[in-house]
């Protein structure tokens, strides 16, 4: 899909609606009825043949029979006539079109997207409600209400939830850039929805309630990119199991997992709310505020202490923090509140205080360096109206600049006393809440959605674990049991792929009959721990198949014959391979974990991160899409904490969280190297002393197989196949290879080293020295979108950036912009060059059809290389720059 024909489907002139009708039941009654009232001021032509004119306006007998072509059509006939209308819009010249209808089967769909495609005609739909655009008075949609015009886009796959919204909305006053009904997303889909919405300047934040992605991959790339520059909020329904079966039916998408889910939002720096009354919440809040927070802090001031203790309850056990009250606030506080020496946070004025107390306790918190987020709790006093508050909020808030003023919210509790109160708020881009714990779920939302930004800027520590890792020896292997049939892989197989990844696994002897378990045992020494091996029975334990602690030769035996018999009993048809046996290893004041792969529909692998147990289930572990960092293992480990299935045991040792990062960072190359592996499960995992040795491990191998449609990972990993050697002039070698996110104190060291007229060169003009989430920025890319190739070298000891360009592609991976820039010590040695080709090289891969940059006149080094390697170099006199441009189709 083009971002061009996006937008052109997004800005119609003229619109066409197919099956118009004066028949009120009719959806091309609505639909005409709402584009006749929005205000839309280009032509609107109805197509029936059964009425002359519909709501007044001439009709035309067919799709031929218009007297132009529509920039946009909208289908409001049934879904047998839908391939034939698609060929006749197109014959006319017609390229994009609504379709409203729904119903349509599996075979439907497929045949509705194929004549698109071929006829070039872009769909939004079936299922859908339309599209409403109100800053260009398009009501293309058959809900029952308007949009006002506003600086929120809206995008649902539900067209119930649109009209819900809608009313809401019209009740808030809060109006919408783009209200988009996207329905079955048969060829508009969220992903190219966010390149669009992301770069719209008329859009603040974007909200999505979504029952099923489909390409994870495009979804959560374009996301990334979105989030950077503005909240995106997302509601996804199908938490339950049978949820999830609703909404696979709604959607005849297969469906992941919903933990997975809240791994992808938080991975792409999204906010994810529960359920509507969540999301408008959070849109009122991120809509008035969708910048960051600057601390996480907050300050309450309340006129009733239990509407203040309700506030701190539920702010405390969402996870928030209260801001502590300097000695000076104290004091000045004191000073107004004369019931209270020892006021503390939260700031109660009790229920008696007139407005004149309630603006001078207001004004010191608001004056106070402590105090950056404030949530302003009333209850109806009889001393004054509500809506006097509100007033004394507004005027005190005016008199301070934006800049210097704590972010507020406030609660007015009740109903008829605390209307005109909220209503006063509202109009002035303060948001406000019914209830303490409103408010305060409200504001947890924005520290969510600052938690998710910073994990898309942190700086990863190096994990130097790169050596434990022999990724050519372990695929052999793979291969070997892929050969012989081997599919399911118990520990002794697994442990041999597992070692070349740096992960100890316990010594583990295989016996095929009881009087060989025997044998074992009596070699390996005792005790033992005698384990089934079958491919057909997942979890062994829960069935009689895993015993521990045998202490005698005779006791072995007897016990695999038992263990044999019981299974033959439950599970006649089990395949049984025969037994492990291990000897037993000391858990004594060790830590047991467990760690999975999973391989999910439409997202591909998942890592799991638990306690040790019995089942693999997404309840019982935290999850991460790979590729991990150190810093993203870090947050795997974390969000197992605060979901409770990884506890702090009071053991002599707590597990060495550092070295279990760079276990899960090799687990997570692990993944990416090797996409036989289809599943995999180590558990348990006993945790001591730094150490960690896996008494049990299990591995599904199946040869994956391409698919042109879907990438196998959700998020591109970093691309090794890039990495290479360079000689420069001076005879030195040095690497050529992707930028990574642990580049980023050496980008710092090398943009310090860059003089005024480097810089100047590179970015036309005198800039300060970039800070860390600039930096962040440059370093931590997503390598589907854009590439940033350096040249580095090992100098004193430290890694040296000597030069860096870097290709940034448009959405439809058409056209690039490239910029270059070399050390300014270490011109002359052929880094121009060797970085411009990289980057060119890199578009062809890509399929990028044209590359272009552009410099000032006096950057000749520059414009003589791009002339040397095929680029058109043209002068812009109206900008005094010179443009540079390499069609590579």
């Amino acid at each position: 899909m083009s971002l061009k024909r996006i937008s052109q489907f997004f800005n119609p002139s003229s619109v066409a609606v197919i099956g118009a009708s004066n028949i009120s039941t009719r959806a091309g009654f609505v639909v005409m009825r709402n584009l006749l009232q929005g205000g839309f001021k280009g032509p609107i032509m109805p197509v029936t043949p059964n009425h002359t004119a519909v709501h007044g306006v001439l009709a035309y007998s067919s799709i031929a029979d218009l007297p132009k072509v529509p920039d946009l059509a909208v289908i409001c006939t049934n879904k047998n006539t839908l391939i034939n209308i698609i060929k006749e819009l197109a014959e006319l010249g017609c390229k994009s079109a609504i379709i409203i209808a729904d119903g349509l089967s599996g075979e439907q769909k497929s045949a509705l997207k194929a004549c698109a495609q071929l006829h070039h005609v872009t769909l939004l739909g079936p299922n859908c409600l339309g599209l409403l655009i109100p800053h260009i008075g398009l009501n293309a949609s058959f809900s029952h209400t308007i949009a006002n015009p506003g600086k929120i886009a809206f995008v649902s796959q539900s067209a119930a939830v649109c009209s819900t919204i809608l009313d809401w909305a019209k009740n808030k006053e809060i109006g919408f850039s783009y209200f988009v009904s996207v329905g079955d997303c048969l060829d508009i889909n969220f992903s190219e929805l966010l390149d669009f919405l992301g770069r719209d300047a008329k859009t603040n934040a974007i909200l999505l309630y979504i029952d099923n992605i489909e390409d994870t991959r495009s979804f959560i790339s374009a996301a990334r990119a979105a989030a950077f520059s503005k909240p995106v909020i997302a509601i996804k329904t199908g938490k339950t199991s049978a949820g999830a079966l609703a909404a696979e039916i709604h959607t005849g998408g297969k469906q992941s997992s919903d933990a997975v889910y809240d791994a992808l939002f938080q991975r792409a720096g999204m906010l994810r709310v529960n359920d509507l009354r969540e999301l408008f919440a959070a849109t009122q809040t991120l809509a008035m505020h969708p910048k960051l927070l600057k601390v996480e802090q907050l300050t309450i001031l309340t006129n009733g202490g239990g509407p203040g203790v309700m506030a701190v309850d539920e702010l405390i056990q969402s996870s928030g923090k209260l801001a502590e009250l300097s000695n000076e606030t104290r004091r000045a506080l004191n000073k107004v509140i004369p019931q209270s020496d020892t006021t503390s946070n939260p700031v109660d004025i009790f229920g008696d205080s007139a407005p004149a107390r309630y603006k001078q306790a207001l004004e010191i918190l608001l004056h106070a360096k402590e105090v950056k987020n404030l949530l302003i709790i009333h209850t109806p006093s009889a001393l004054a109206p509500s809506e006097d508050y509100a007033n004394i909020i507004v005027e005190t808030l005016q008199t301070l600049p934006k800049m210097a003023r704590p972010y507020v919210i406030t609660n007015f509790m009740g109903e008829d006393a605390s209307y005109a109160a909220r209503k006063v708020c509202s109009n002035h881009a303060i948001p406000t809440y019914r209830t303490p714990e409103g408010a305060v779920g409200a504001f947890m939302h924005l520290v969510t959605y600052r938690r998710n930004q910073k994990h898309l800027t942190q700086t990863p520590e190096s994990n130097t674990d790169d050596a434990k890792i022999n990724k050519v020896a372990a695929t052999a292997i793979i291969n070997e049991q892929l050969d012989d049939e081997q599919s399911y892989l118990s520990t002794h197989q697994a442990s041999q792929i597992l070692s070349h990844y740096g992960i100890e696994c316990i010594q583990t002897e295989v016996a095929y009959t009881p009087t060989e378990a025997k044998e074992q045992a009596i070699e390996l020494g005792f005790p033992v721990a005698l384990k089934l091996i079958s491919p057909s029975i997942a979890s062994k334990s829960e069935v009689g198949g895993v015993v521990l602690n045998l202490n005698d030769a005779n006791e072995v035996e007897q016990t695999a014959f038992a263990m044999l018999i019981r299974i033959k009993n439950t599970y006649p048809d089990a395949i049984i391979e025969g037994f492990s046996l291990q000897k037993m290893a000391s858990r004594a004041g060790a830590n047991e974990l467990r760690i999975a792969i999973k391989t999910e529909p439409n997202f591909g692998p998942v890592i799991l991160l638990g306690e040790a147990g019995t089942g693999l289930e997404y309840a019982q572990a935290a999850v991460a899409l790979p590729p991990l960092n150190m810093n993203l293992a870090k947050y795997l480990i974390a969000a197992a904490h605060d979901k409770g299935v990884l506890k702090e045991r009071i053991l002599p040792e707590k597990v060495d969280k550092y070295r279990l990062c760079a276990l899960l960072t090799r687990i997570s190359q692990l993944v990416i190297d090797q996409p036989d592996i289809s599943s995999m499960e180590l558990n348990p995992i006993l945790a001591s002393n730094g150490q960690f040795l896996v008494l049990d491990a299990t591995m599904t191998l199946d040869r994956y197989k391409a698919q042109s449609h879907r990438k196998r990972l959700s998020i591109r990993p970093y691309p090794i196949e890039l990495v290479e050697v360079v000689t420069l002039k001076n005879n030195t070698q040095a690497t050529l290879r992707p930028i990574k996110p642990e580049d980023e104190q050496a980008h710092q060291a090398f943009d310090q080293s860059l003089n005024k007229e480097d810089r100047y060169k590179r970015f036309f003009g005198e800039l300060p020295q970039f800070n860390h989430d600039q930096l962040a920025k440059m370093t931590q890319i997503d390598y589907d979108r854009e590439m940033a190739f350096i040249v580095c070298q090992r100098f004193e000891g430290k890694t040296r950036t000597l030069g860096v360009s870097r290709v940034i592609m448009d959405p439809d991976n058409l056209h690039a912009e490239f910029a270059i820039v070399v050390r300014s010590d270490c011109q002359g040695l052929g880094l121009g060059r060797i970085l411009m080709t990289a980057a060119i090289n890199h578009c062809k891969r890509q399929g990028v059809e044209s590359i272009e940059g552009i410099t000032l006149p006096e950057n000749t080094g520059m414009i003589e290389l791009a002339r040397k390697l095929g680029f058109n170099i043209s002068r812009d006199f109206e900008e005094g720059s010179i443009n540079m441009v390499l069609k590579l189709k």
